[in-house]
């Protein structure tokens, strides 16, 4: 007799979950120039600047990552003065609120330096980078994620700069050293260490080991980057009182005339010009992202087996020809079926899924079959 159809027993599932990874570059000439900035989106409503992979107007183009700026209400900048002070302060507060969330008293956490949400160190102006689902997938993989900056004193435009560099990495990401006190999830601190270039003298080095400069959640792919990159430590920042001459007040220039009024360092910057004016600035400061995301795969595996009594004849109509089944020259032959296709069916008889093989497997009572069926989730 024909067999169609097997119930599947609970030995016969297995859920499986799997991590895929993919490498995501994003090249300093996306950023600064590649497109004439035809690829920059600012709005109305100037919170925050987008980035594309190509002409935002562009059908082909995909949304690469939002900058943003803000600024806690303890900060030195925050004041009545500052241009779009509300709405630096708004951004600040909110992506404090989803990232780092409330205290004990119910008021917004600041962010915090080195991610125990104590009274330690707090990062008072920031630089938000929010990567697209489209590049981070499920999350950022830990321990991959890298930002090349320019901190060549001269304030130069964007591509070009091999003198001075400051490489902001998760460093100790994949040493399961990431925080979890986040309602968004994972998150590490951000380390800078400073390089000098080819062409660059060593004595310009921006400083010396490691600075903390800033958070990776890895979920919600979000980077969060302190301004103090931009500062030496005798202006409370943490590059060397050398980069820089007593004219800039202290503060690496990051302005030029091409992205704002010429000669603005970071704290000018924070409060002088607008949030597109200072996205503007820390993007022609950006040479390269590097970073790998992770997909997670949840799958079911069906192992549909196929006895040697079971599934030997086919109920498809060609299969017999006058009580005769086609494929046996004689009576004594075995039957012979060939298994092309599994259906997976409910228990009230509805086809939920089919699985097609790549070639038919010819089935007789001498042989079994188990065919593996994925479906991913």
């Amino acid at each position: 007799m024909a067999t169609s159809f097997k119930t599947l027993l609970g030995t016969d599932t297995q859920a499986t979950r799997t991590k895929l990874h993919e490498a995501i570059p994003i090249t300093g000439t996306i950023t600064t120039g590649t497109y004439s900035d035809l690829n920059i989106k600012n709005y109305s409503h100037g919170m925050f600047q987008s980035v594309y992979d190509y002409p935002y107007l562009s059908s082909s183009a995909n949304h690469i990552f939002d900058i943003t700026v803000g600024y806690s209400s303890g900060s030195a900048v925050s004041g009545s003065k500052s241009t779009q002070n509300r709405q630096k302060l708004q951004m600040y507060n909110t992506l404090a609120q989803v990232l780092v969330g409330h205290d004990q008293t119910g008021s917004i956490r600041q962010f915090d330096e080195d991610g125990d949400l104590s009274d330690g160190s707090k990062l008072q102006e920031c630089f938000f980078f929010n990567f697209s689902r489209l590049l981070t997938k499920d999350e950022i993989q830990k321990g991959s994620f890298r930002m090349d900056f320019n901190l060549n004193p001269t304030g130069s435009k964007g591509i070009g700069f091999t003198n001075v560099t400051a490489r902001v990495r998760d460093t100790y990401g994949t040493t399961n050293s990431f925080k979890t006190n986040s309602p968004a999830g994972e998150y590490n601190i951000l380390y800078a260490t400073g390089t000098s270039g080819p062409d660059g003298p060593a004595n310009i080095r921006p400083f010396e080991g490691e600075k903390a400069v800033g958070l990776i959640f890895y979920q919600a792919g979000i980077a969060v980057l302190t301004s103090s990159l931009f500062k030496v430590v005798a202006s409370g920042g943490i590059c060397k009182n050398t980069m820089v001459n007593n004219e800039t007040g202290g503060q690496i220039i990051m302005t030029t005339a091409s992205s704002g009024p010429a000669g603005w360092g970071v704290e000018r910057l924070l409060v002088s010009a607008s949030i597109s004016g200072a996205a503007d600035a820390i993007r022609n400061r950006l040479q390269d992202v590097y970073f790998t995301n992770t997909t997670e795969l949840n799958s079911t595996i069906y192992f549909c087996r196929a006895n040697a009594n079971e599934f030997n004849y086919s109920s498809a109509p060609t299969y017999l020809s006058q009580s005769q089944i086609r494929v046996k020259e004689s009576r004594r032959d075995e039957p012979i079926s060939y298994i092309t296709t599994v259906g997976l069916y409910s228990a009230n008889n509805e086809l939920l899924a089919v699985a097609k093989l790549s070639e038919p497997l010819k089935k007789t009572p001498s042989n079994e079959f188990t065919l593996r069926v994925r479906l991913d989730y």
